[in-house]
């Protein structure tokens, strides 16, 4: 995901969601969580995780 550096973007969490994970029917069940990782700032893109139970 990304926020513009004009304004408050970030602090407003008013962004574009442009990562995506897509996965088969069968892997679907084994999906555990997915979020956003906005503790760190690295950059104007934040880490989108996906967690399996694989």
């Amino acid at each position: 995901t990304w926020w513009s550096n004009r304004g408050a973007a970030r602090a407003n969490n008013v962004g574009w969601r442009i990562d995506y994970q897509f996965i088969t029917p069968g892997l679907r069940d084994r999906l555990r969580s997915c979020s956003i990782y906005r503790d760190e700032r690295f950059s104007d893109h934040a880490p989108f995780i996906v967690d399996y139970d694989l």
